[in-house]
């Protein structure tokens, strides 16, 4: 059995439904009305309810940036390069929201998981909004690839 860790960035449950009634209203669509424009329809549901992340492959110690539509995920498999350490980042995520004129944004503390190599470049691996649950898999990595965790969660960085 493989031992494949997979991250994929959470679609919101409003825009799964929204997408979901878009892509069924495209079938109808296509039957009554314009084939060119149903496709359309199809492909901008595909796009609301798809989602993006990334897998490693433990076994195969190899790793792939995907796309994922229905649980079926699209990327090809590179090797891992040589992980040197694990850092626990903290950071901010700015969103913005444009309605009939108005417009707000949000910005929300978010915790990312990267994995270093070649002194300086990395994989964000993981993003997640509890500070627990990024340690957590922090940890898993740890214990799978043999390697040390940063903690820069804070202003002074340390080593756990």
């Amino acid at each position: 059995m493989e031992h494949i860790v997979t991250y994929l960035k959470p679609v919101s449950i409003l825009k799964k439904a929204f997408g979901a009634t878009i892509f069924i209203f495209a079938f109808y669509v296509i039957v009554f009305q314009s084939m060119l424009f149903g496709f359309f329809m199809i492909s901008f549901a595909v796009y609301l309810i798809s989602s993006e992340g990334t897998q490693i492959n433990l076994d195969n110690n190899t790793y792939r940036n995907i796309w994922s539509i229905f649980a079926i995920h699209f990327g090809k498999w590179k090797p891992n390069p040589e992980f040197e350490y694990i850092s626990v980042f903290k950071g901010k995520q700015k969103q913005r929201v444009n309605s009939l004129g108005a417009s707000t944004s949000f910005t929300d503390v978010v915790f990312l998981i990267n994995l270093f190599y070649n002194r300086n470049k990395h994989i964000t691996f993981y993003r997640t909004f509890d500070k627990e649950d990024a340690f957590k898999v922090a940890q898993h990595f740890k214990l799978a690839l043999g390697i040390d965790i940063l903690d820069a969660t804070e202003r002074e960085q340390k080593w756990l």
